[in-house]
């Protein structure tokens, strides 16, 4: 089977014919030469209408999909047309969009290669650049963007990403709707300010459809979904909250341990750090037994080691939504309103 009867197979385009492909003069590219097919008429770039031709431009090279290894150009002489309404102007061509170097089929390959590859091996696997792999991602983004629709959005989550050296964030909000993900919207840094602008975005008609959100403990946004999705079950991230709550058993551990030691009492807390907050499956025999005896002692750990036992064991308990409440792997309890500007 020839080259062109395989792209006239996977990638035809109306009003327009594959002559001849050949090997370039370094024998390391394909060169493709493609012409208008006799009687059709050019398409004005501007209003998307025929319009009659006026001269031709030098010949463009437009990279198109590797085959075999070998790079694959597609050579067209661009027309420029003579249109009533935008006057003299370039033809739009379907395979490529204005001055971009890269056809439309390439550029949507290597973005979909960048989701499992890191820019720079994509760009190395495929014998291109960098910079050629940052276009067909930004291309693709920007049409996903144009092409979005925001009809309804019942779950939302919302995290940071961490995008350079240093403290230097990105806030990231999904839809997580059931059978449906995606990523809305992506803001930089993660303060009250930057996540205010996802709902700006939406509108406060969308906003109010919301029924889900999920979150982590960071103040900026809670303050934000307090104000923006009162009505909305707020889903708070369990591993924050167990690491809330190891901190919190930490201090009062410490705590006691300090007042033994200042009252002249036995050092039962020394050196069992590990046993209170590693756990349970995680304990070694000797940590087991080392928890069960200070358990038997009524210290100020023992009530927050008996609510972090609760908690780990009601991961899997569930109870209906209701208006302004946050949920947290089972336990639920009322959203403080929001606070006036």
């Amino acid at each position: 089977m020839e080259l062109i009867a395989i792209l006239n197979h996977c990638h035809r385009h109306r009003g327009f014919v594959y002559q001849h492909a050949c090997f370039a003069a370094d024998k390391q590219s394909i060169e493709v030469d493609v012409r208008p097919r006799v009687g059709s008429a050019a398409i004005c770039s501007g209003c998307h209408q025929p319009a009659p031709g006026y001269d031709h431009l030098p010949q463009r090279r437009f990279e198109f999909i590797p085959l075999w290894g070998f790079l694959v150009f597609l050579l067209y002489r661009m027309r420029r047309v003579e249109c009533r309404n935008c006057g003299v102007v370039v033809e739009e061509v379907p395979w490529c969009d204005g001055k971009h170097q890269l056809t439309r089929a390439y550029m949507l390959f290597l973005a979909r290669w960048a989701r499992k590859l890191s820019w720079k091996e994509t760009a190395e696997a495929f014998h291109t650049s960098w910079d050629k792999v940052c276009d067909a991602v930004e291309y693709v983004v920007g049409w996903g963007l144009e092409h979005r629709r925001l009809e309804s959005i019942r779950a939302i989550g919302v995290d940071e990403i961490q995008y350079a050296k240093g403290h230097k964030y990105l806030t990231l909000v999904y839809q997580i709707d059931q059978g449906f993900t995606r990523l809305l919207w992506v803001g930089k840094e993660r303060t009250l300010e930057s996540f205010q602008g996802f709902f700006t975005v939406i509108g406060e008609q969308l906003a109010s459809q919301i029924e889900f959100v999920c979150s982590d403990m960071w103040q900026p946004y809670l303050d934000v979904i307090r104000q923006k999705c009162s009505q909305a079950l707020h889903i708070l991230d369990r591993f924050h909250i167990v690491a809330k709550m190891n901190k919190a058993l930490d201090e009062v551990r410490a705590a006691e341990s300090r007042k033994m030691a200042q009252e002249g009492h036995e050092p039962l807390l020394k050196k069992s750090r590990w046993c209170v907050l590693k756990r349970k499956e995680n304990l070694t025999s000797q940590q087991n037994l080392r928890l069960r005896q200070l358990l038997r002692y009524n210290l100020q750990p023992s009530a927050p080691i008996s609510s972090k036992k609760i908690f780990s064991s009601s991961g899997n308990t569930t109870r209906p939504p209701g208006p302004a409440t946050s949920w947290i792997s089972g336990a639920i309890k009322p959203c403080a309103p929001a606070s006036s500007p």
